[in-house]
């Protein structure tokens, strides 16, 4: 894997004017004359089910705020909270359910109820906005991965049917003078194999990491392998369980956190009591920002058997905290693990309990080095700048 790659796809040789990259970025707000850019989200950071993709949009933005734009972004309401927040800079508006967000969010744009915009943004999150059939000027969509492995997991059949084929067949079509950007080179070949996106079509952008993230105090003893992610059958934290399970019977005292919340909490509880592992997993549920820094820098491994991602960015965060991972080998986390080097990457599900053992031996201390140099590579403020450069240098004609 080479430099280029770990760091996404530049924007254009040139364009920065090497004064910093917040310098940079600031400077072309101001060139492209754009100053308030609306964007539509499913969920947002403060939904229960929260991710990836939720944390991706608000560091984003908020440094396109920074940097002078007016940011709105609209998702779907989130239950016992305001409809409408702004946070670091950034006017986010909360309304309508999981799926009156698309009809009403449209609607709202095309009677101007959200004001002016000289630039959009779609994340496209399974269902889209559809905004090339009635949204002018720049636009840019952000697109984390392929859905085909989850649609089955979250709907009946009839749905997930209809919920692929929107996806797979009708709105790539849609999409054809959109760009679209994704966190990863195998994310990127996904889109394009899996949906029929243009390549030229598709840049990739890789997310940063805050630097929060970094290495201190002691790792726990006996080990800790953590979980982080959202509760769903997705990310399949019930195969983990059982790779851990089998991982503990040669690792003395090895305990499992698992950091998140989810509808899958009450099945994975009574699992780990089946397993005979419940005084050895204990589930956090949500952790503040300083409680996440911690967890990460006492794990000794962060590991995920999540069957789809655009990224990962719990591993890099981990990574930044010298806390290598052993994950499953996905688009996405191919990326955000470099196999032998920041972590191990488990080919099949019963891979995962022999590599947990295996990263928490001797191979240890050359993986954290190797995830703490990896991580460097990735920043927040890059990856804002490189955004904005895309949304601003295009202008789609529909």
């Amino acid at each position: 894997m080479t430099d280029d790659r770990l760091m996404g796809y530049p924007v254009s040789e040139g364009q920065f004017t090497g004064g910093g990259v917040e310098e940079d970025l600031a400077v072309l707000v101001e060139r492209s004359g754009i100053r308030r850019v609306h964007a539509l989200a499913w969920r947002d950071l403060d939904d229960s089910e929260a991710g990836g993709s939720e944390l991706h949009l608000t560091e984003v933005t908020s440094r396109w705020a920074a940097a002078g734009l007016d940011v709105f972004i609209r998702t779907s309401e989130v239950e016992d909270r305001p409809t409408t927040v702004r946070r670091e800079g950034v006017e986010v508006m909360r309304r309508a359910g999981r799926y009156q967000v698309f009809p009403r969010s449209v609607l709202a744009e095309l009677v101007g109820r959200h004001g002016r915009r000289d630039a959009l943004v779609e994340v496209w999150n399974g269902v889209p906005f559809l905004s090339p059939l009635w949204a002018r000027g720049p636009r840019m969509v952000i697109q984390h991965h392929d859905h085909v492995k989850i649609w089955p997991l979250v709907l009946p059949r009839p749905l997930a049917r209809f919920g692929s084929l929107v996806e797979h067949r009708l709105a790539p079509r849609c999409y054809r003078s959109t760009p679209v950007v994704t966190l990863s080179p195998s994310s990127r070949t996904g889109l394009i194999e899996g949906l029929g996106h243009r390549p030229e079509g598709v840049h990739v952008v890789a997310p940063g990491v805050a630097p929060r993230f970094s290495p201190a105090g002691r790792r726990s003893t006996p080990p800790v392998i953590l979980s982080v992610g959202r509760l769903t059958a997705s990310k399949r934290v019930d195969i983990l369980l059982r790779a851990f399970a089998e991982a503990r019977t040669q690792v003395d005292g090895l305990s499992l956190e698992i950091v998140g919340d989810g509808p899958e909490k009450a099945a994975l509880v009574a699992l780990a009591v089946d397993l005979g592992v419940a005084d050895n997993v204990v589930f956090r549920g949500r952790l503040t920002e300083g409680e996440l820094v911690d967890a990460y820098r006492r794990a000794r491994l962060v590991a995920s058997a999540s069957i789809s991602e655009g990224w990962g960015m719990s591993l890099t965060e981990a990574a930044a905290c010298g806390t290598p991972a052993v994950v499953t080998d996905i688009p996405g986390h191919q990326d955000a693990v470099i196999d032998g080097r920041s972590g191990l990457l488990a080919a099949h599900d019963a891979d995962l309990s022999v590599l947990l053992v295996e990263g928490l031996g001797s191979r240890w201390d050359q993986l954290s080095a190797g995830a703490l140099t990896t991580s460097a590579r990735y920043d927040w403020d890059r990856t804002a700048t490189e955004l904005f450069g895309i949304l601003a240098s295009t202008e789609p004609t529909g």
